[in-house]
């Protein structure tokens, strides 16, 4: 195990101690150094228990740029989330967030606050970081489709659609046109390269399903991708020998984005507010998609804020490592 850990049984006394007569449903419960001492020994304990992360993976500097980056963003009404959200629901986010080895630094996932509750959500990039954890898949690639673009399919052998790729052409100049779809192509350790494909039609459902919509509206192409590779993930993870920690908290997290089933999707003033949420992340992972330099909004005041965070001695980041 790249990243198992024994049991730090001060630490596990300290989250004991603060958690005592305190009501976890409760927003604004916990301060925001008691909540990362519960986080920092829900860690330490699964960790102990088999958690198996990835070695490049720090934990702790991502809960840090996690934490720092949680004290900027407000609900609806304005309210800092961390006084506006119950810390059971802040804490769940978080371990979801270490359990598929996301980082909030490189834009893998980001949080929204729905009502009272805290959710965790993974852009594209994270969703392709948390499915490359899974043993069996060895690359993972999507590809938005527009007017002008040629993409022919055909059914291989074994029976599975296929991408034909001799004749399959993607041109760069067409993505000012019209999206008319998206495919997925999930590579596994059997040699098989396994096509999901979703036409424009399709990719609305989806969306007219999803507390984003108008965000996914106005960012398309990347939205369409991370439709379309989420699609793609659901067979392999609910199939994977992996840990149920790592493909629970992958399920879990999938159906903050998406829900499959029909529901009322009527926006609500909360919901109308999300897209105010998003753009700054939307928009950096646009300009990632451009090969820029995404800016780290928190580079400024991150040394000032960890102060807060590790005021009751829990575990200290590899200074080497949190600002990587």
């Amino acid at each position: 195990m790249a990243n198992q850990v024994v049991i730090d049984h001060e630490l596990q006394n300290k989250a004991t101690t603060i958690l005592e007569g305190v009501n976890l449903n409760q927003p604004g419960a916990l301060s925001i150094g008691k909540l990362r001492t519960v986080t920092d020994a829900r860690v330490n304990k699964q960790q102990s228990q088999g958690l198996d992360l990835p070695g490049s993976y720090s934990a702790p500097n991502a809960l840090t740029q996690a934490f720092l980056r949680l004290q900027a963003i407000k609900n609806s009404n304005k309210q800092p989330v961390l006084q506006a959200c119950t810390p059971a629901s802040i804490i769940q986010s978080l371990m979801d967030m270490v359990v598929q080895g996301l980082s909030p630094a490189k834009n893998q996932c980001y949080f929204i606050a729905y009502g009272n509750e805290l959710q965790m959500q993974r852009s594209y990039f994270g969703t392709a970081a948390a499915l490359l954890r899974l043993d069996n898949i060895v690359d993972i690639g999507a590809q938005d489709i527009h007017e002008g673009d040629q993409v022919s399919t055909m059914i291989d052998k074994h029976g599975h659609l296929v991408l034909d790729t001799d004749n399959t052409h993607i041109d760069w100049m067409n993505q000012d046109k019209e999206l008319i779809g998206a495919y997925a192509i999930i590579s596994t350790s059997d040699g098989i390269d396994h096509l999901t494909i979703m036409t424009k039609k399709q990719i609305e459902v989806s969306w007219s399903q999803s507390k984003t919509h108008n965000v996914q509206n106005k960012f398309g192409s990347e939205m369409a991708k991370r439709t379309v590779l989420n699609r793609a993930a659901k067979m392999y993870v609910n199939t994977s020998d992996d840990s149920d920690l790592l493909t629970g908290a992958i399920n879990d997290t999938t159906s903050n984005e998406y829900d499959d089933e029909p529901r009322d999707v009527t926006p609500t003033k909360e919901e109308q507010s999300i897209q105010e949420l998003l753009d700054g992340f939307e928009k950096s992972q646009a300009e990632l998609a451009k090969k820029e330099e995404p800016a780290d909004d928190h580079s400024s005041s991150a040394e000032g804020e960890q102060e807060e965070l590790f005021k009751d001695g829990t575990i200290t980041p590899d200074p080497a490592k949190v600002n990587a």
